[in-house]
């Protein structure tokens, strides 16, 4: 459990300096005059690029048999992301922070999550995985109390110096981050003088196949949680209230990772899993239907429900049946399925929002989740 402790202890760092940015994000783009379908493209653009390099990162860990130097490049590079951020006056240089950010990600999460997964036994995963994914929300939820704390320091009216301050702020945690996955041993692999087997996708278990096509279904209704954001502040809620509720989703999402992490070692990952997909589509329903600001802090506490019943186990899941010599590879598809989905799902919300108003992208994508519930119990 070395690795699984050392590598959360440095997503705790990099979440904690990501999430004191993140939520933050669209409100900057507001007071530099940005409307919601340049959020759209932002993110849709960001994620999906960052995601399509997760296969390839996979597939490289694979062939090199090594994960570390890959995940201390990729944490690296978000740091860059966020002097960009720092150096921003207009979208353009968010645009590009936001995508030299995402493609640190893109980089570092398929050997991070193989590695993981190597030093792990199958009947532990989903404990090792939730208990990774509980550290890494942790952090997050730590970032968000300090952007609130550093808001209401700073006064409710952030001008875009104040804004800049804290993305500088941010990247102290995140260079610890890095410092701390130094620590990381690379663990010795069965039969690494062999050559990588050939992938052959006709040779792969039907259950990975049809569950992969399930999450891509469901990813082009999973649009950016800056939305959710956005939606929060078009209520009418604060800035303070908006990082507040943000904070709430990251602390249920923490709380909860590890036990059904745990969970799913002793019950199976099917069934929780499906009940994350319907608890999605029951929140983004509730987003779309909801008038009144005071709903919102409900429903970012069950979106943490939908999260931790999902981010951490459908790892688990894809390194439970993926085979072992291009475990990496499959994770890192895993991650670009769902990512590519994020442009569309992204460019779709904004164009949703723009023309028929901030309900209807949360009607398209509690639809698809639970449609994507139902095609999830029928595959697994």
């Amino acid at each position: 459990m070395f690795n699984v402790i050392i590598t959360g202890i440095t997503s705790f760092l990099t979440d904690m300096a990501s999430e004191m940015v993140y939520p933050l994000i669209p409100l900057y783009l507001s007071t530099l005059g940005a409307p919601p379908a340049v959020l759209g493209v932002i993110e849709g653009f960001a994620e999906s690029t960052a995601s399509i390099l997760k296969v390839f990162s996979g597939r490289l860990s694979d062939k090199m048999r090594r994960r570390k130097p890959l995940a201390i490049i990729g944490y690296s590079g978000s740091m860059l992301g966020r002097l960009l951020l720092y150096a921003s006056n207009a979208w353009g240089l968010v645009f590009a922070g936001r995508m030299v950010d995402r493609i640190g990600k893109g980089i570092r999460v398929a050997p991070r999550d193989a590695l993981i997964a190597d030093c792990t036994p199958v009947g532990k995963r989903g404990t090792a995985f939730g208990l990774h994914r509980a550290m890494d929300t942790l952090g997050a939820a730590a970032g968000v109390a300090v952007a609130i704390w550093l808001v209401s320091t700073l006064g409710r009216d952030l001008a875009r110096t104040d804004y800049q301050r804290i993305f500088l702020i941010s990247l102290i945690p995140a260079a610890l981050g890095v410092a701390a996955l130094f620590l990381v041993r690379d663990p010795s692999r069965a039969h690494a003088e062999r050559q990588l087997p050939r992938l052959s996708f006709h040779g792969l278990p039907a259950k990975l196949k049809w569950f992969l096509l399930v999450v891509t279904l469901f990813a082009l209704g999973n649009s950016s949680n800056q939305f959710l954001v956005l939606r929060a502040r078009d209520l009418g809620m604060s800035v303070i209230a908006v990082l507040a509720a943000y904070l709430l989703y990251n602390v249920v999402y923490g709380v909860l990772s590890y036990p059904f992490g745990h969970l799913s070692d002793r019950v199976g990952r099917k069934r929780l899993l499906v009940a994350g997909y319907v608890f999605y589509g029951l929140v983004y329903i509730g987003f779309a239907l909801t008038r009144r600001p005071e709903f919102v802090w409900l429903l970012f506490a069950l979106y943490g429900v939908y999260s931790a019943l999902n981010e951490g186990l459908e790892k688990a899941l894809v390194a439970d049946i993926a085979p072992e010599e291009h475990r990496a590879t499959f994770i890192g598809l895993h991650s670009t399925l769902t990512g590519v989905g994020l442009l569309p799902a992204s460019l779709l919300a904004g164009g949703l929002w723009s023309l028929w108003g901030p309900s209807a992208p949360f009607w398209f994508g509690g639809a698809l989740g639970l449609l994507a519930a139902i095609g999830l119990a029928i595959v697994l």
